[in-house]
């Protein structure tokens, strides 16, 4: 399908949860998988208003925990495609934690997740392509396919000789 779709309303989707206590571990921090678990489906969303099919989580690319989640705290996660390719769509998210007293709203964490769009038998279809628009949209989409690569060498997918955008940020 032909690049038809931008970044940033049509596949924009936030969730915002508050943290409860069968969410935090002995410290009385939000739990990874729990965070992990909202992100995915935040992102799957994210992916499904892209490309209007089913959609599989392939890989978690990237999460960093930059600061713990208290109980209590509200927890805004937002994402949008960053990139799309043949199948594959990279959704990039940005998690914010609010302090339900004060309102301070602090970005805590981000992640990049990718999905592949699947047909009714779980085979891999077509997805549109992306159009970013802002600059921050534009740098995402250039450093996905860096990702992607990467991704696919460590996974055992593709020849480091043939991973283009990264052998050009040494060269």
């Amino acid at each position: 399908m032909a690049p038809d779709s931008s970044a940033a309303g049509k596949t924009f989707a936030t969730t915002t949860h508050i943290v409860l206590p069968n969410d935090t571990n002995t410290l009385g921090n939000l739990m990874g998988g729990q965070l992990l678990n909202w992100m995915d489906i935040a992102a799957a969303i994210s992916a499904i208003r892209h490309c209007r099919r089913v959609v599989v989580t392939a890989a978690v690319n990237n999460v960093s925990f930059d600061q713990p989640i208290r109980l209590g705290d509200m927890v805004t996660i937002e994402a949008k495609v960053s990139r799309a390719f043949r199948s594959s769509m990279e959704v990039y998210m940005d998690v914010f934690v609010e302090d339900g007293a004060t309102g301070e709203r602090t970005k805590s964490n981000k992640a990049m997740y990718t999905f592949v769009a699947v047909d009714q038998a779980g085979a891999p279809i077509l997805v549109p392509g992306v159009i970013p628009e802002t600059d921050e949209e534009k740098e995402r989409f250039e450093g996905a396919l860096r990702r992607r690569q990467l991704r696919l060498i460590l996974a055992g997918k593709m020849d480091p000789k043939e991973a283009t955008e990264l052998r050009a940020l040494f060269e």
